[in-house]
Parts: C-alpha cells; structure tokens; sequence
C-alpha cells in the first residue's frame, strides 16, 4: 500500500486493517481475494475499499525490559529483536526503548535501519529497577506515530508484571486502539516465577495478551528464553505476510465513540478451517477543530 504517489493514510476516514489468515497448521493463506473477506462494524456490514496483499515496509519499536530480573536474559533477548530486524523487509525503521522505572529511547537517531546502531541500543544494558510497562507501552506508541511508514508494529518483551506504571492497563489497551500499530508480545516467565508468583504471573500474561489480541497481534509465552530468536523469526514472517483490508465506515459520525470490528474468510478448497486475526475495533475520529480552536462540524 505505500509507493512513490500514494499513501494509504491520506484519507483519515479510512479505516485499515492488517489481516492475517493462517490456516490448521498455523501456515498462512496466499491468494486470496477482495470477495473472499466480509467485514462487520459493529455488526454492520461494510464494503471493502482497499484491498491488497503486499510486503509493505513497516516502522517498528522494540520495547525490551530492562529491570533487575532480566539481566540474565537480555543477551540472548537482544540476538531475537536483532534476528527480528534482519528477517524484516529490508526497508522497515526501527527504534529501542529500555524499560524498567522509566522507558528511556535508546538509539540516536529517532528511527533507523542500522543494525549496528540498534544492536549499540540493545546491549546498552542497566538491569535494575521495576517494571513500568503500561507506561513504556505508551510511550513507544507515541513515539511510533512519527514514523514515516503506514504500517507500524511494536514488539514488547518483558519477563514480570507491571509494578512501577502511573498509567494502567486499561489506559494502555485504549491507547493501542487508538493507534494503528500490531503489537506483538513476548512473556519469559521461568517455572521458578510461575511457581512462587502464580497470581502474579498470570496478571502479566492476561496483560500482554490483551495489548496483543486488541490490535491484531500475538502474545507469546515461551517456556526458555532461548525460544524467543525462532519466535521473533515467526514474528516477522507473520507481519510480511498480511492483507491490508481497508473500508468507509457507513458509521460516518465523528464522535470519538469505539467501534468493533470483526472480519471473515469465507471457507477455502483444501485449507481446511482458517484462522483469521486482525484489531478487535478502534476508536473513531473525534470532531475536527476550526481555525479558531473550536469543534467543528
């Protein structure tokens, strides 16, 4: 969706969704046509406008923990984000926030394709600290808008739950609807956290699949740290392998509201049953403001 005259985010009444069809055995399905979706907002049904299957560039934070448990685990977290960017399509930007009582943007440059500056950003390692993920979430969405590319993903990776945030898991699931980024997230949780923080450990599992499943994205909980470099490669494998799928709202009042949305494949010779993953809705435009600052109409 993104070339030389057209971007897909010119017109902001247009509502775009990344959408991922995998089939039985988790493979995904090419191939696939305008007619074959259905999409529904708020049970209505909506007529597709933009369709395409591409790999498009996108512009991605990696939003990696960096608080006192985790320092152990980063070298081989960092080799995955890193295994991450290097499978990614070659012209995606990048950004590294760290993260432990405050998040903390940690490459020169705002975004880059510089493995080696990247790689710098990753290793630049201070364990210590809690854990203030909501807040860090938040943050890095913010700081993603500014990327110059129309698809946008993060990829959070933490091994606790959240302990330091002033901003709560509801404000960060809103500010994610509020975004146009997939989020994919990545929990290390080691048996021995399982087995002396159970409650624990099971708040911050909902908690990053919320954030994931909201936008369309993936929530992973390897049992060794060792696991997250195959699975930040099926991470980018799922984000070059997407249909953009684009509509109108016949819902044309801006007025802030949340809309869900729901999307369907329609059954496909010998795919066997389809999975079909993209955001769960988003949050309409609000009013635009006049030239004097007043709500327009």
């Amino acid at each position: 969706m993104e070339g030389p005259d057209y971007s897909i985010k010119k017109d902001v009444n247009l509502v775009v969704l990344h959408v991922s069809v995998v089939n039985d055995r988790g493979q995904f399905v090419p191939g696939l046509k305008e007619n074959d979706f259905h999409v529904l907002e708020d049970k209505v049904d909506q007529k597709i406008s933009v369709f395409s299957q591409e790999d498009v560039p996108v512009s991605m934070g990696l939003v990696v923990d960096n608080s006192g448990s985790m320092r152990e685990k980063r070298p081989q977290v960092n080799a995955a984000a890193l295994t991450l960017v290097k499978t990614s399509n070659p012209q995606d930007e990048a950004f590294v926030v760290n993260f432990n009582d405050d998040f903390y943007l940690d490459t020169i440059h705002d975004f880059t394709n510089d493995i080696s500056e990247m790689k710098d950003a990753l290793d630049r390692i201070d364990a210590r600290g809690s854990t203030a993920l909501y807040d860090a979430v938040i943050g890095s969405l913010d700081h993603l808008k500014k990327g110059a590319k129309d698809k946008k993903v993060l990829l959070v990776v933490t091994d606790g739950v959240d302990n330091a945030s002033r901003r709560t898991l509801a404000n960060a699931v809103q500010e994610a609807q509020r975004s146009d980024a997939l989020i994919y997230a990545v929990g290390i949780f080691s048996d021995d956290d399982i087995k002396h923080n159970r409650g624990d450990m099971k708040k911050a599992r909902r908690a990053l699949t919320e954030l994931a499943t909201s936008t369309g994205g993936l929530a992973f909980f390897p049992e060794n740290v060792a696991d997250t470099q195959s699975i930040c490669t099926q991470i980018a494998k799922d984000i070059r392998n997407q249909y953009t799928v684009a509509y109108y709202p016949t819902n044309t009042a801006r007025d802030g509201t949340y809309r869900t949305v729901q999307i369907s494949v329609g059954p496909q010779k010998g795919a066997g049953k389809l999975q079909v993953r993209t955001r769960t809705g988003y949050y309409a435009r609000g009013p635009a403001l006049s030239t004097s600052g007043g709500a327009g109409n």
